[in-house]
């Protein structure tokens, strides 16, 4: 369980205290030492499954953790551009940190319902440039106050906001998908049952319409 790739997966976890402690320490140079941290733990993203992969070490710890420590990452440097004061240009930003944030909620209920039920949500290829411009974003915000980063970085959260709303209906769409299919099984059932029984039914009454008739028939012959 404990094999580099997992480790780098942990250390994703790890920093977020770090990076977080930037909302109280209020140090151009800690932001920087925050800023850096985030980057190196967002390269470890790739890096980790990449090397499970290359060295036959993919784990089922390893498929649980790593998207809960991208969802703890990106959420945790969410909360540091909404409680830093100057992080962000204009408050109209809020509404794409808004809508990753519910947007990861939904995919971890989603994710969680289909697992019951056995059915695998996997990762499109646009979710994987969702997660691109996400990490990238927050790289360059974190660094505000360093260049032009910070305002780069803002736009970018705009675009990494889009590509998640519509990966989000994605998955929604296809778990939506999934309940009308199993609907509409259900309902195929109750009317083949209900055909079934009515079919029983009439058989029942032919039957006894048969024997009711048989009895006249004996009877009017007794009576000859």
């Amino acid at each position: 369980m404990y094999n580099l790739p997992n480790l780098l997966t942990i250390s994703r976890i790890v920093v977020i205290p770090v990076i977080f402690l930037t909302v109280y320490i209020h140090s151009l140079w800690w932001g920087l030492f925050a800023a850096v941290l985030f980057i190196i733990a967002s390269i470890t993203d790739y890096f980790d499954g990449y090397l499970a992969r290359a060295r036959g070490e993919v784990s089922a710890f390893g498929r649980l953790l790593d998207p809960i420590a991208d969802k703890l990452l990106v959420a945790s440097a969410l909360v540091v551009l909404l409680a830093k004061p100057g992080m962000l240009v204009t408050k109209l930003s809020f509404i794409p940190i808004i809508v990753i944030l519910c947007r990861e909620l939904l995919v971890s209920g989603l994710r969680e319902f289909l697992m019951e039920v056995k059915i695998g949500m996997p990762v499109t290829r646009l979710a994987k440039w969702k997660t691109g411009f996400q990490m990238t974003a927050l790289s360059m915000m974190l660094l505000k106050g360093f260049w032009y980063w910070g305002g780069i970085g803002e736009i970018l959260l705009w675009v990494a906001g889009v590509l998640t709303f519509i990966t989000g209906y994605q998955y929604f769409q296809k778990s939506l998908d999934y309940i009308r299919s199993q609907d509409k099984t259900k309902k195929t059932a109750a009317q083949e049952e209900k055909k079934a029984s009515f079919s029983k039914t009439n058989l029942k009454v032919i039957a006894k319409k048969k024997t009711a008739t048989r009895k006249k028939t004996v009877k009017a012959s007794a009576k000859k």
